[in-house]
C-alpha cells in the first residue's frame, strides 16, 4: 500500500475524533452504576417493566422531549398497551382528563377547568395530544393539592372530617407514615430546627407522602394486566426507590418496576458519585441547559 492509501484512513480517523470532540451532547444516559449507556438499550429494559417512574426537573425541556419519545417507543414496543400516569393532574380532574383524550373536551375548556400546571402548553400538552391519536388512557394521580396543604398545617388528622366522596380523591385512609423512609428523613434534616419546629416539619413530611401513598394508590388501580404503566413525577418522588415506589411496594410488591432520574452536571463525561443509585437510569442535562421557566 502506498504512503497516500496508508495516510487517507489516518485523516478520516482523525476527523471523527475531531467531530466528537467538538460535539455537544444535551444529555447522557447512564446506568445506576455509572456506566454509560444507551436511549436504545435502556427503552428495551424500560419495556420489560410494569411501571417506569420518570423522575423529572419540572422546569427542564431535555426530559420533557424524552418523556414524549419515551411514550411514543413504549406504544410501540408494547402494541398499544401503555397507560401514561401523571402527577400533573389530581384525582379530582380525572373525568375532565378522561374527556379531553377522547376528544368529548376541546383545548379551551379543559385547560380552563382541569387547573393545569403554569408549564402545561410547552411540556405536558404533547403527551396529552399524544394520547388522544393513539388512544390511550391518560390518569391523573395526585391528591388535590388543598388536602396537602391541609395536612401541611394540621396533620393527616385535618382529613378525617372529610366527606366520603372527597376522600375517593386521596389514598385510603388511616394511612402510616414512615418517617424512617431515606426521602423523608432527608426532608426532616433539611427543615431542621429545634423540638418545637418538629410538629411542623412532621406535618409538611406527612403532606409529602400523602401525595406518594395517593399517587401509588391509583397508578396501581390505573394498570390493567398485561400493559405497562409509564408514570411522570418529580424525581424526589421516586428517587432511590423511595416515595411513590414504598407505598406501591406496600400494594403490590410483584410489581417489576424501574426508574429514571434526571439530574444537572456542569460535564456529562462521567457521572457523579453522589448521582449513583439514585434510579435504574440516570439522565444528566447539562447544568447550563435553558429551563422552561
Amino acid at each position: 500500500m502506498t504512503p497516500k492509501l496508508l495516510l487517507f484512513p489516518l485523516l478520516l480517523a482523525l476527523m471523527s475524533f475531531t467531530l466528537k470532540a467538538d460535539d455537544k451532547p444535551a444529555y447522557r444516559l447512564f446506568t445506576a452504576a455509572g456506566k454509560a449507556t444507551s436511549y436504545d438499550k435502556m427503552l428495551k429494559e424500560l419495556a420489560t417493566a410494569d411501571v417506569v417512574f420518570f423522575g423529572e426537573q419540572h422546569n427542564d425541556p431535555i426530559a420533557h422531549w424524552l418523556e414524549l419519545q419515551l411514550a411514543k417507543d413504549l406504544l410501540r414496543l408494547k402494541q398499544g398497551q401503555l397507560v401514561l400516569g401523571l402527577e400533573m393532574f389530581e384525582r379530582d380532574v380525572q373525568p375532565l382528563v378522561d374527556q379531553y383524550a377522547t376528544g368529548e373536551l376541546d383545548d379551551k375548556a379543559f385547560e380552563e377547568q382541569s387547573r393545569p400546571w403554569p408549564n402545561y402548553a410547552t411540556d405536558y400538552k404533547p403527551l396529552l395530544l399524544l394520547a388522544r391519536q393513539q388512544k390511550f388512557r391518560v390518569v391523573g394521580t395526585n391528591v388535590p393539592r388543598r388536602y396537602a396543604s391541609q395536612v401541611a398545617k394540621g396533620s393527616l388528622t385535618a382529613l378525617e372530617a372529610l366527606p366520603a366522596a372527597e376522600k375517593a380523591w386521596i389514598a385510603p385512609l388511616p394511612m402510616t407514615v414512615d418517617f424512617e423512609l431515606p426521602g423523608y428523613k432527608n426532608m426532616a434534616k433539611m427543615f431542621g430546627g429545634d423540638a418545637a419546629h418538629a410538629a411542623g416539619v412532621q406535618n409538611i413530611i406527612q403532606a409529602q407522602a400523602l401525595k406518594d401513598a395517593t399517587m401509588a394508590h391509583f397508578l396501581n388501580q390505573a394498570r390493567p394486566e398485561g400493559h405497562l404503566l409509564l408514570h411522570l413525577n418529580g424525581a424526589y418522588h421516586s428517587d432511590n426507590h423511595d416515595g411513590i415506589l414504598a407505598y406501591l411496594r406496600q400494594q403490590n410488591p410483584k410489581l417489576k418496576t424501574l426508574t429514571i432520574s434526571t439530574v444537572s452536571q456542569a460535564q456529562l463525561g462521567k457521572l457523579e458519585k453522589e448521582h449513583e443509585r439514585k434510579a435504574d437510569f440516570v439522565l444528566v442535562i447539562p447544568e447550563d441547559m435553558t429551563k422552561t421557566y
